[in-house]
């Protein structure tokens, strides 16, 4: 199998990251520089208000909306010594060897294991009002982006991922990642924690990125993550809050640090820039797989090098068409995701409740697929097609399980109701791509959605590069809607320029008010005026 990260950043406002395997889209990250992203941020915030009644405390972090902090998220310090000390943050009386015996667990179990550990998150809390008071400051991670109204979501649990390890400083412990499920493999990373003795204190949990890996390799990794965790308490003891203390790296670090895996043959970054800072960070953590990384340098657009711009429109229609004559219907609504099988014209030679089957088992690896490009959250409601076969039912289960292991996302999977439905949760983090590339409509008052000017701007900007790749075109004409025209002639005045001045196209733009936001039209004309066909 053949697998390919692209990463597509020619559009400074925006970064693309694709993954495919054998030609086919498997995951898609998108991210502009237009819309503020905080998850994994860290921040010294102060308490703005305590709400009882819901067991929460607002927090200003500094970014112009408060953060919900609940109960469960508030980490056991803050009511043992009145918050998080950043000199006792390494000075913890349990040696560190103990810690990593007792979080692994194994052998015969004690009373004296069963005693509470440190790290460990208590079944009973005392009340919120009694641990937070108004103006008191405390080190909170965003773990969740806000969604309208909504403020983002912090956790005092704070967690810093390497590529290997996970650094979380009021664990007190060494964890094993539970997706790694090989006994062997756990007992050799314990084996290698253990020799490398981390500071007493301080937690860290392995990650399955680290299954395989060397000593040398983990101590890099951990040597790292405490050199960032004493910058990190230096600047919370420095500044007063609110005040930024940490930032997650950008897109394409966090992805090559995350989804990179021996499996990947190339790393393609068609921007110079990012090339470089990937190359750095790679020789810096994957020294032996830098040559795997790539510099773009063909005149046609990456993504359309590769057809990729077709498959992801794809991914803002309802319906998907499945292989044999099947699809599937997806409707995203405030309360749920509903998800409908159609067998529409699929059919065997077998009987109806085999094609049933058969059809249910493709339409489960296409909505694990789908749920990942689209980056669906919440709740979600699979309606399949009918089978009365428990045997079938319990296949198709286990078939979406299955397609869901990939799936970086938490997820949980009901068993199917009386209603022949399977139910599922799957993590939300961000906003849906849909939600981030498209905007509500004013004509229809929210019930239907547009794309906003500056996603036309740049996808008038990416069919333009198609432009490089054809000699008979002298001069092209672009019919807009008037917003698009000015984000163009506003916003992107300096690539236009280039872009005329290398190709030696004549381009005008013209902005018109009574037509639809999406509106797009390419005149394009040779020489002698004679019109060409483009794209």
């Amino acid at each position: 199998m053949k697998q390919e990260m692209l990463i597509n950043v020619s559009q400074p406002e925006e970064c693309r990251i694709a993954i495919i395997e054998d030609g086919l889209l498997e995951e898609l990250y998108v991210e502009r520089t237009s819309q503020d992203n905080y998850v994994g941020n860290i921040y010294k915030g102060r308490i703005v208000n305590i709400e009882p009644s819901i067991q929460a405390a607002f927090v200003d972090f500094g970014v112009g909306r408060n953060g919900f902090l609940h109960i469960s998220d508030v980490e056991p310090q803050y009511y043992r010594q009145g918050g998080l000390d950043p000199d006792k943050a390494f000075e913890v009386a349990e040696p560190a060897k103990a810690a990593v015996g007792e979080g692994e667990g194994g052998g015969t179990r004690t009373a004296a294991r069963r005693k509470p550990r440190i790290g460990d998150r208590p079944r009973v809390k005392p009340p919120i009002q009694d641990i937070l008071k108004r103006g008191d400051e405390v080190l909170v991670q965003v773990i969740k982006e806000g969604f309208g109204t909504k403020g983002p979501t912090l956790s005092t649990y704070i967690s810093i991922p390497g590529r290997y390890l996970v650094l979380m400083p009021p664990l007190g412990r060494v964890g094993i990642s539970k997706k790694i499920d090989n006994e062997r493999d756990r007992r050799v990373l314990r084996d290698i924690m253990l020799d490398l003795q981390p500071p007493k204190g301080v937690g860290f949990v392995v990650r399955t990125a680290g299954t395989e890996r060397t000593k040398g390799e983990m101590a890099r990794d951990m040597a790292y993550l405490l050199r960032l965790w004493k910058s990190i308490v230096r600047r919370m003891r420095k500044y007063s809050a609110p005040i930024d203390i940490y930032q997650e790296s950008d897109m394409i670090i966090r992805t090559i640090r995350d989804m990179f895996t021996e499996d990947v043959d190339r790393i393609l970054i068609d921007e110079p820039a990012a090339y470089e800072r990937a190359r750095e960070f790679l020789e810096m953590v994957m020294p032996k797989y830098v040559e795997r990384l790539q510099l773009y340098e063909g005149k046609e657009p990456l993504f359309h090098r590769y057809g990729l711009e077709e498959e992801i429109s794809r991914i803002h229609q309802r319906k998907v068409p499945l292989k044999g004559g099947g699809s599937i219907v997806i409707d995203q609504t405030e309360a749920l995701v509903a998800i409908d099988v159609n067998s529409g014209s699929f059919r065997t030679e077998k009987s109806a409740e085999e094609n049933a089957y058969q059809m249910n088992l493709i339409a489960a690896k296409e909505i694990a697929r789908q749920l990942r490009l689209r980056d669906l959250g919440g709740v979600i409601v699979n309606d399949f097609i009918d089978m009365r076969k428990e045997k079938y039912r319990r296949s198709v289960e286990k078939s979406l399980h299955e397609a869901m292991k990939r799936d970086r996302a938490r997820t949980k999977i009901l068993r199917t109701s009386p209603f022949g439905l399977v139910e599922m949760t799957r993590q939300r983090i961000r906003p849906s791509l849909r939600k981030s590339i498209f905007q509500d409509c004013p004509t229809c008052n929210g019930t239907g959605t547009v794309k906003t000017a500056e996603s036309m701007a740049i996808e008038v900007m990416r069919i333009l590069h198609l432009a490089v790749t054809r000699e008979d075109v002298a001069k092209l004409d672009v019919t807009v809607h008037d917003e698009v025209a000015t984000w163009l002639n506003n916003r992107k005045r300096r690539e236009i320029t280039i872009f005329e001045d290398e190709t030696h196209i004549q381009l005008h733009i013209d902005g018109q008010d009574g037509v639809s936001p999406e509106h797009l039209v390419f005149e394009a004309f040779d020489e002698n005026s004679r019109t060409v066909r483009f794209p």
